[in-house]
Order: C-alpha cells, then structure tokens, then sequence
C-alpha cells in the first residue's frame, strides 16, 4: 500500500534523515587506512544515542548493528566487525535512524586513500546515477522514469545495476511500498504523487550485475568479485519538485 506523506510528516522524516546525513558526514572524515569497520559503527552508534534517536537496522529481524559497511566487492549489508580498511579500497556506508516514529535512510561510498581510476569512475557514477535518479522523481511522472535513468548513466560507463536489491518507500517504517528498481523502461510503472517518500539507492558493479549471499546471511557481493557502489538519499516528491532529505 502506497503512503502518501504530510508536509508535517515529511518534515518529520527531514529530522530523522539529517541525523543519517550528520553520521554519514562524520563518517567521511574517518575513512582512512587502519580503520575497522567496527569503530565506523562505535561512531555511528554513539552519534545516534547522542541525538535522542535509535539505529533502524535492528528492526530488521536478525541483523543487530546501525550500520550496513560493505567493502569492495561487496554490494550491500555488510556486517561491520575487525577488517581494517586499506589503502585503494572503497567502502559503501548504509545508515538508518528511527526518530519519534519516522525513518531515515542514506548511504554513501568512500574510497580509502588513493584508489585506481575505475574505482574513481564507478564512484563518479554511482553518485551521478543518484542525482539523475533524484531529477526524474517529479510529481506526474512515472516511477520508472527513475529507474531508467539510473540505468542509463551505468550503461553509459559501461557499468552494471544490480537487479536482486532496490529502492524503496520510507516514512513510519524503514521500508514501505513501492519498491524502486535502478532500472527498467521510462513511462512505465506507477505514476509519481506528492508526498510520496522514496529511498533511491543505485548499486553499480564494475562488473556483471550478478549478485550473490554470503555465509554470514547478509554480506551480499558482487559473483565475479569485481567492484561495487552503494548510494542512497531518502527523499521527497513535492509540489516544487524532488526534496533531499538525508542532507544537512
């Protein structure tokens, strides 16, 4: 079922969402070589205490941590733990809040240290996917005028979505109809209304867009252990076109 948001709901989900931008921020500035991946959650965890909110991710049933950190070739939920981050890999950072009932959901990805040119070029991508995904997100078109958008930059580069995971509706749960895929035909699928609230989150591999499930349950990679991004804003569509709410 579809949620269409308030202005007062969606300025709720603003608050929610500037404490995942806020820990993402400070997230960024500790990325470096030596950093595990486990003292990126001590921070985050710490930060969200802070602000009177609770980490979303452990509503999920079975997954305990407030940060998804996925290295390299691994795609999404990436359990956070002792790896050290070294110098030339990169790193995906998902983080969600639960503030007076409203979600919030962001993720960006970072590169450690100096990293190779397609690892540069898959990062640039995956960011402008997002913001092209962002542009299309207007009142009166269609949802899949999303998705091929963010296609269409991957193709562009030559890189690859990943199929098996997708955006998704936010607001008093972390995830709510409808589910946005990162591709698909422009002019099909539901026609976009104000106030729905949507998590757009492009996942680019650098290889084939085959994606497969870890032993741990939840570590989700790349088949071919080729490289992968992960952003994701959490916004709005309203009357004056699309809001970015997980920004400060």
């Amino acid at each position: 079922m579809i949620v269409l948001k308030s202005r007062e709901e969606v300025e709720s989900l603003r608050k929610a969402n500037r404490i995942v931008a806020e820990v993402l921020v400070r997230l960024s500035e500790v990325v470096s070589p030596g950093v595990t991946t486990l003292d990126l959650e001590r921070i985050a965890s710490e930060m969200i205490d802070a602000r009177g909110a609770k980490a979303a991710f452990p509503t999920v049933p079975g997954y305990h941590h407030a940060l998804c950190v996925s290295v390299n070739e691994q795609v999404v939920h990436g359990i956070p733990g002792p790896r050290e981050l070294k110098d030339g890999d990169i790193v995906s950072i998902d983080c969600g809040v639960v503030l007076d009932g409203f979600y919030g959901d962001h993720a960006w990805t970072f590169p450690v240290g100096e990293v190779s040119d397609e690892a540069k070029m898959l990062i640039d991508t995956g960011r402008i996917a997002l913001e092209k995904g962002i542009e299309a997100a207007l009142d009166g078109n269609r949802l899949h005028d999303i998705s091929s958008a963010i296609e269409a930059v991957a193709d562009e580069k030559g890189f690859s979505v990943v199929r098996d995971y997708v955006g998704h509706g936010i607001g008093r749960s972390l995830h709510e109809d409808p589910q946005v895929p990162n591709f698909g035909e422009a002019g099909t699928g539901m026609k976009l209304r104000r106030g729905l609230v949507i998590a757009l989150e492009p996942m680019l591999n650098a290889g084939a867009y085959d994606v497969e499930v870890l032993d741990d349950g939840w570590t989700v990679v790349t088949k071919d252990r080729k490289l992968s991004v992960h952003f994701e804003h959490s916004i709005a569509i309203m009357e004056n076109g699309p809001e970015i709410l997980s920004v400060l």
